[in-house]
């Protein structure tokens, strides 16, 4: 949990860019890949992380600059990493310019529950971490490169010239 808009924001931050990270290797056609025919396909999931910015933003009474949440997903790749960078830096604008360190406890209505300022914004980070990992799952299905979040990835391994880990 957040205890100062200081701390989100360095979270946020790398949060943002590695999210962006993992975008900008998608592909157009990469976009259909799922791993089941009934299961959410690689689009969705980067468009769900997209619009969850501005829908549960809006929930918290943040006016974060996202496409509706029943927007269709997007057929160019590069249209959803454009919307993620607006929207991502929208995040970040509201928080500061409207939150500040004492409001943080305070009880917000979120999803039917009672959730404090603080962990709504660990939620949303939380939350595109989850759909992030779920996402590098369904690039390496795709055959696409997969950046290093929180270390070096294997193709990263290997331009480092050593070998990943077995």
């Amino acid at each position: 949990m957040y205890r100062t808009i200081h701390d989100f924001l360095n979270d946020w931050k790398y949060e943002n860019e590695a999210t962006l990270k993992v975008f900008k290797n998608l592909t157009d056609a990469s976009l259909n890949q799922k791993v089941t025919p009934d299961g959410r396909s690689l689009g969705f999931l980067a468009w769900h992380i997209v619009i969850t910015l501005g829908e549960m933003g809006e929930k918290a009474g943040l006016k974060v600059i996202a496409p509706s949440e029943h927007s269709s997903i997007p057929i160019n790749a590069s249209d959803i990493v454009a919307a993620y960078e607006k929207a991502g830096a929208s995040v970040e604008s509201e928080v500061k310019e409207k939150w500040n360190d004492a409001i943080l406890p305070e009880l917000i209505d979120m999803y039917g529950e009672k959730w404090t300022r603080a962990a709504t914004l660990g939620s949303l980070v939380k939350h595109q971490i989850h759909h992030r990992a779920q996402m590098t799952v369904l690039m390496r299905q795709a055959g696409l490169h997969v950046p290093g979040v929180y270390g070096p990835s294997r193709e990263e391994w290997l331009q480092f010239g050593m070998p990943a880990p077995q």
